[in-house]
C-alpha cells in the first residue's frame, strides 16, 4: 500500500491541475474573506464571516478531486494502472487517499488562513476569537469537510468516467438539486433534512433546533454517504473495463 500511495502522490503532483487547484481554492477562499472585511459595516466581524468563501474553495477542490481519477479515464492511464496493480480496489483506495489528504490539508489552509486574514484586515475583536467548541468546528472542520468532498468526487468520477459528466454533477447536486429538492409537496423538507451537503453545512455551522442530526452525528452521515459512495465507484470499476 505504500508504494501505491506513493506512486499516486507523484502522479498527482507532476501534472499541473492540482497545483492551480490549489491556488485557486486558496486565492478564492481568503480573497472573499477579505472582501467581507472590507465591506462590512454592520457591527463586529465573527468567525463566521470570515468563512464565507468556503464553498467556493469547495467547488474548485470538488473539480480537482473528480478530475484526478476522470483524466486517467480519458488518456487510458487507468488501464496501465490496473495492468500494473491487478487489485483495483487497492489502486482506487490509495488514490482517494491521496486526494482527500490533499483536499483536506487546502482546507485547513484556506479556513485558517480566511480567519488570519479577517483577523488582520479587522485588528482581531474578541468575536473573531477561536475560543468555543462551535469556533473550532467551524474553522478546523473545513478539513473534514473537504476531504469527504473529495471522497464523493473520486467516486462520481469513477462511476461516470467523463470529466464533463462528473463535474456537472458534483456541481449541480449542492447548487441546485439540494436546494430544489425542498419544492416537492409535503416531502421536500424532509428528504432536504438527509441530503449530504446540507448537512455537511450543519456540521459546520450548527445543526439549529429542528436538525434530525448534531453536528458531529452529521459529520458522521456526510462520511458514510462518501463511503457508500466510494464501496459502489470501486464494485463497478472491479466490473467494468476500464
Amino acid at each position: 500500500m505504500t508504494t501505491l500511495l506513493a506512486t499516486e502522490r507523484i502522479k498527482l503532483f507532476t501534472t499541473r491541475s492540482p497545483w492551480w487547484s490549489a491556488v485557486l481554492a486558496l486565492g478564492l477562499t481568503m480573497g472573499f474573506a477579505g472582501l467581507v472585511a472590507l465591506n462590512h459595516s454592520g457591527g463586529p466581524l465573527s468567525v463566521e464571516h470570515s468563512q464565507f468563501g468556503m464553498q467556493f474553495g469547495l467547488m474548485v477542490i470538488t473539480v480537482m478531486a473528480a478530475l484526478a481519477i476522470t483524466t486517467e479515464y480519458r488518456f487510458a492511464t487507468i488501464r496501465a494502472t490496473f495492468q500494473a496493480v491487478p487489485n483495483r480496489t487497492a489502486a482506487l483506495l490509495a488514490k482517494t487517499t491521496v486526494v482527500a489528504a490533499l483536499a483536506a490539508l487546502l482546507g485547513e489552509v484556506a479556513a485558517f488562513g480566511s480567519w488570519a486574514t479577517v483577523k488582520v484586515i479587522d485588528g482581531g475583536g474578541p468575536e473573531l476569537s477561536i475560543t468555543t467548541g462551535a469556533d473550532w468546528r467551524m474553522v478546523a472542520g473545513v478539513g473534514l469537510v473537504f476531504a469527504i468532498t473529495a471522497v464523493i468526487a473520486i467516486a462520481v468520477g469513477t462511476l461516470v468516467h467523463q470529466s464533463a459528466g462528473a463535474i456537472s454533477i458534483l456541481l449541480i447536486w449542492p447548487l441546485l438539486v439540494e436546494n430544489l429538492v425542498q419544492l416537492i409537496p409535503r416531502v421536500g423538507d424532509d428528504i432536504h433534512d438527509w441530503m449530504p451537503f446540507t448537512v455537511a453545512n450543519r456540521f459546520l455551522n450548527g445543526p439549529g433546533p429542528d436538525a434530525p442530526l448534531s453536528a458531529w452525528g452529521s459529520l458522521i452521515y456526510f462520511a458514510a454517504v462518501g463511503g457508500v459512495l466510494l464501496l459502489i465507484a470501486i464494485a463497478a470499476a472491479n466490473k467494468r473495463d476500464a
